[in-house]
Parts: C-alpha cells; structure tokens; sequence
C-alpha cells in the first residue's frame, strides 16, 4: 500500500466516524475516544500542511488515567487497527527492572519498526497473492507433468500439442483439490545466516548492523522434501511472494510509516511517576526512567538495523491508573510533552451489561460461537446478562477492583460445566437466565468469602 492510499484511508474518517467506530467494540470513555479521535485526525491534517510548517506540527500526546480494566489499552489497540498504523504496547515499569540501562528505552522504537515492517510486509503480500499463486501453480504443474521439448516436425499449429492438453487437465484437477493428497518433491532453500545471531541482538544494533545484509552473500543451502500438494503450494506462494516483494522499497516504506504514523502505548506510566526523597529501595531508578524516556517521546534519532529512525512524530499514549501518584509527580519536562489528559470513569453496573452484550465482539457473543463448535446452542436472556453483571460488579467492589477483565473471570465460572460436558450433552439447547447464573454461582452469592478462591 502507498503512502497515497494510506492518507486516503485516514481522510475518510472523521473524528466523529472514528469514535463510532471505536463505539462498536468499545463501552463508554466518551472523552478518551474523543481525544484519540482528534489526536489521529491531526496526523492527516498535518499531511495536507505545507512543507515549511509541516514538520514543525508535533503530535499532541496523550495521557489515559484512569484503573485497570476500563478500556485504555483497547482505545489505543483499536485505534491502531483502524488507522492501519504500526503499533505497540511498552509497561513502562519494565525500566524500573534489575538490569535496567539507558539504550533499553530505545528498544520500543526498535520494537515498532519491526512491527511496521511486518504490516507493510504483510500488505505488499496480499498485493502479489494473486501472482505468486499463478507462478506457484505452474511450478507445481511443472513437478507433477515435467515439460518436454519435442521437434517441431511434430508439432501441428492448428492442434494443441498432447503435452500441453494433459498439462491443462492437470491445472484443472489441481484448482478443483483432486491432486491435494498426491506427494511432489519440492526443493526448498535455508539460509545460513541465522547462526551469525550467536554475536548477540543488542550488540550488533547498536552498532547498526543488520545482519541479514549477508544474506545475499552466504552461500544458500537447499534441501529436497517430499510434501502432499496442498502443503507444498502454500511453500511455493510463500517464495514467489518473496521473489514479487521488493524487501528494500518494503523497509523504507516501513520505516517511514513508523516514524510518521507509528503509535507508541505507554502503559504503566503512573509506576515510574513517584520521585524518591532517598536514594536508596528497588524505586530509585524511577527519575532516571522518566528522563531517559524524555528524549524519545519529544523526538530523537534513535538507530536501528534498518536505518536512522526519527521519533518527532510519533503518537505516545501514555496510561496508568495513578492511584498512588499522580500526574504532577512526572519530571516537568515530560509532563510537558503530554499536553492532552484525560480521566477515564469508573465502569458502573449498567456499564457492564452493555460490556457483556453489546460489543460487536462481546463476551456472550464469543462463548456463543465457541460453543456453536460442540453443537450447542446458548441463549443469554436479559435477567440472565443483568444477573452476570451485578455478580461481577459486587465482586470488584468486595475485592480488587479489576474492571472488566472481572466478566472473564465470572463468565468462565459460569460456564465451566457447559464448556466441560458440552460435547456429551443430549439436550443441544443452554438457556443462561438469571435461575441458571445463581444457580451455577450459589457458591458465591451464598457465602461471598469464597471469591477469594474462585473469582
């Protein structure tokens, strides 16, 4: 995909038609989407500024607040998904390990290049899919029916030479899957590069290095299989999509979208905010973290195997809870280069109803389609979802407020003996009312201290 279609994908979303989208698999956090939506909607707007302004325009970063389980994590996934554009998650906490040193945090950037290369990647083969199945097939016909070279004596121009008619046969007994069992040799071919990575990852970025640059110098080794004809095709589209795909227009292609499009998630923002007094305790890197992260996030050049890689325009969404810290507790320097905040709210009782049903991807819809594999048939009643999500909203206000991931864990409850005796039952037919949720978790409801345990 061009970089001309890509900024047309983005043009036809409006922050309006993004938050509807986002909507469809996402409850609530009207402002969150809102800030997210515009956030996107600016990088197009930036593309249509001109050159002398256009690389003065710094994306507006963001930070999420708000507890675990509300949605922050999914707004940014979605988000991506929808902008076709690189993405990543990063627990900032990570930092604060033993063994923690500076060049780690430029390990994210590193990390999105490679994710941006396999979505290019990924694009360019579905482009060529339709090539490389045509150039796959005429191999395998060339492994199943051998081509003959015959004297042209033989040859008559108004008839189809034998060969070739059997060879047609063939394509259509092939496209048709009759010859799917039938074994052929084919001829694959191993690099030998991979045990250069015994020099080490890190150590060899760092210097720039990218060591399948050899690759075109080692020599290549090949090995003969014998593999039935269904596998053995999707071996060859694999190669011809290779050989269509210019692997260096793919890396620059790639590289520019992570540094004009790339969106970095930041999670657990809040657990490298608190500054200590001493200097002694697991913490005391935390000031460090957050100025080595300083760097990347108001834009640096940071090197990767595939070349410089500019982080002045990529989105960082940052999130975390901050129940201990707070906002004000980051160094000034990185507060300023999270100019939009917003609070995501607390997700109530009707919040989980929605969460439950809703969805386009929702839980109830997912147990369905999961069991509809075994033959059975689950109905979810309304008093039945209502009844999910008062269980699973009194359980988070008792215990450890998780926020949805809690449905998880309720609905696997709920359904562990479905799940188990689904493929046995005799009656197809599971209606999940509320008699049946207080039944299956009597436990519970009876004596709450068991959730402990269970939930």
């Amino acid at each position: 995909m061009s970089s001309t279609d890509y900024a047309a994908g983005i043009e036809v979303m409006t922050p309006r038609q993004l938050v509807a989208e986002l909507d469809r698999y996402i409850v609530g956090q009207g402002k969150a989407k809102r800030a997210v939506a515009i956030a996107l909607r600016n990088r197009w707007r930036r593309q249509q500024v001109g050159d002398d302004l256009r690389d003065e325009i710094s994306p507006k970063n963001i930070i999420m607040i708000g507890p675990t389980g509300v949605g922050k994590t999914e707004i940014a996934r979605r988000l991506a998904k929808l902008a076709r554009a690189p993405f990543i998650k990063v627990e900032a906490s990570k930092f604060t390990e033993v063994g923690y040193v500076g060049r780690d945090v430029e390990s994210m950037v590193r990390d999105l290049v490679e994710t941006s290369i396999k979505l290019v990647s990924e694009e360019e083969f579905e482009r060529v899919r339709e090539q490389a199945e045509k150039n796959a097939e005429e191999r395998l016909l060339d492994l199943l029916l051998p081509r003959r070279s015959k004297p042209a004596y033989e040859e008559r121009a108004a008839e189809v030479p034998p060969d070739q008619r059997t060879r047609e046969k063939l394509r259509r007994l092939l496209r048709e899957g009759h010859m799917d069992d039938k074994d052929v040799e084919v001829e694959t071919s191993e690099s030998a590069v991979p045990i250069m990575n015994l020099f080490g990852g890190a150590g060899m970025e760092d210097m720039g290095i990218n060591l399948k640059a050899f690759d075109s110098f080692m020599p290549k080794k090949t090995k003969r299989r014998r593999l039935p004809v269904k596998q053995a095709r999707a071996i060859l589209v694999e190669e011809e999509q290779n050989k269509l795909v210019d692997k260096d227009k793919v890396t620059a292609e790639a590289v520019r979208r992570a540094q004009e499009n790339g969106i970095v998630f930041l999670d657990e923002i809040d657990k490298v905010a608190g500054r200590q007094s001493g200097n002694h305790g697991p913490d005391v890197s935390r000031e460090g973290v957050q100025r080595d992260l300083l760097p990347i996030v108001e834009g640096s050049t940071v090197n990767t195997k595939h070349g410089m890689v500019k982080t002045d325009h990529i989105l960082f969404i940052a999130a975390g809870a901050f129940h201990v810290s707070k906002v004000s507790d980051m160094i000034p320097e990185l507060q300023g280069r999270f100019p939009i905040r917003v609070e995501l709210d607390n997700l109530t009782e009707a919040d989980f109803v929605r969460i439950v049903n809703e969805p386009e991807t929702s839980l109830t819809k997912q147990y369905v389609a999961l069991m509809e594999t075994e033959g059975v048939t689950l109905t979810f009643t309304p008093d039945g979802i209502a009844r999910i999500a008062r269980l699973a909203f009194e359980v988070n206000e008792r215990q450890e407020n998780i926020g949805a991931r809690r449905l998880h864990t309720v609905m696997e409850r709920l359904l562990d003996e479905v799940s188990f005796e689904g493929p046995d039952l005799e009656d197809k037919n599971v209606t999940i009312n509320e008699a049946y949720v207080s039944k299956a978790l009597a436990d519970i409801v009876e004596d709450p201290r068991l959730e402990n345990y269970i939930l």
